[in-house]
């Protein structure tokens, strides 16, 4: 792969920042943040996995360019995401003494990035944060936007804050040690940006013959499919930072996928799969209100399919209580359910309107 390399700025009026997509930027992480003039203490937390990989290059680079780093590692998953985790990079910050122009940076995945991002947001009431993400997931989603937080028993991401990085450096290089299924988690995003905001980049995945593993893709597509999601999550959150209105659409596939994630106890299903398969519930709820066409459902979820995602809620998981679980997410306003639906690809309405009954109906007709 030759260098691609892309600049994309978020513009938030107190605190831009911007996205670079550079290949081999992770070996030159020491001098872009040196160009962002931060303290010279950094505290970098990872997953033993990722740092095993990655650590090396990252550690070499920070420390070359004249950084201080401490080293803070938290084990993969969202089973880890709660505040006993972020209780645990307090204590390293103690005891590394990390002051307030220290900066906190997440090398890896989305729940890297959320805990690190947290913790950075109320060590000492805020201390720089940097973004490194490992996984497609948290390239194209979860570490644009300072969103940050943890997971509470009763729902995802109940615990948190916005708090907005100082860089996001993408190195799209590092997916080639992705597992699949992880890459596939990351696709699901990639097509919600197609259905939500950017209909030439839905039709682009659908003239790609393959989409289910990095391999499969170009240099050019993984260079498209990388640039134009940040750009649109990058264009979405800078027009409402904090969700007041039109950030809600990039919940698109969210709502009834956060249900099914917390009630299989977010180890059957990864985030990515919950997507897909609220995508494919909220396209068939969309059809079912004539919001959208079949023919317009049928291309959405065989883009899902193509990219190797689910598209069935597992039959284990009890109808009704999915319908409960909706009105505990964050997404509910006044006791009613924002449901964000398509009325055609590259376009979504955000609605409170949709019956129970129907949600009911429709997550029967998905049951594998």
């Amino acid at each position: 792969m030759s260098a691609m390399s892309s600049i994309i700025p978020v513009k938030l009026p107190q605190n831009p920042y911007n996205i670079a997509i550079i290949s081999n930027s992770l070996a030159q992480l020491g001098t872009h943040i040196s160009s962002l003039d931060l303290g010279k203490k950094v505290l970098l937390v990872s997953s033993p996995e990722i740092f095993k990989i990655y650590g090396e290059t990252a550690l070499a680079s920070l420390t070359n360019a004249g950084f201080e780093v401490t080293t803070h590692f938290i084990p993969a998953g969202e089973t880890y995401k709660n505040l006993d985790s972020i209780a645990k990079i307090y204590d390293t910050a103690v005891t590394q003494r990390l002051e307030r122009s220290s900066t906190f940076i997440a090398l890896g995945g989305g729940v890297i990035g959320d805990m690190t991002g947290f913790a950075a947001a109320t060590w000492l009431r805020g201390v720089n944060f940097v973004q490194v993400p490992t996984t497609l997931l948290a390239m194209v989603d979860a570490s644009i936007g300072g969103k940050t937080g943890v997971n509470h028993p009763q729902g995802k991401n109940l615990i948190g804050a916005f708090y907005q990085p100082r860089l996001v450096l993408i190195d799209p290089l590092v997916l080639k040690t992705l597992p699949v299924r992880e890459f596939r988690a990351g696709m699901a995003e990639v097509i919600k940006y197609g259905i939500i905001w950017d209909a030439d980049l839905f039709s682009q995945l659908e003239a790609a013959e393959k989409l289910a593993d990095f391999s499969d893709l170009s240099e050019d597509l993984l260079q498209t499919i990388i640039t134009r999601s940040c750009q649109a999550k990058a264009d979405v959150v800078s027009k409402d930072e904090k969700e007041s209105n039109l950030r809600a659409i990039l919940n698109y596939g969210h709502t009834i996928g956060h249900a099914i994630e917390s009630l299989t106890g977010y180890s059957v299903i990864n985030h990515g799969e919950a997507v897909a398969i609220g995508m494919v519930a909220a396209g068939k709820i969309a059809t079912k209100l004539n919001l959208w066409s079949s023919e317009a459902e049928s291309r959405q979820n065989k883009l899902i399919q193509k990219a190797g995602l689910p598209t069935t809620i597992p039959a284990s998981v009890n109808s009704s209580e999915i319908v409960d679980a909706l009105k505990i997410d964050k997404k509910v306003k006044s006791g009613k359910v924002r449901f964000i639906l398509p009325t055609q690809i590259g376009h979504v309405i955000i609605t409170d309107e949709v019956p129970s009954e129907l949600i009911f109906d429709v997550v029967e007709e998905l049951k594998a």
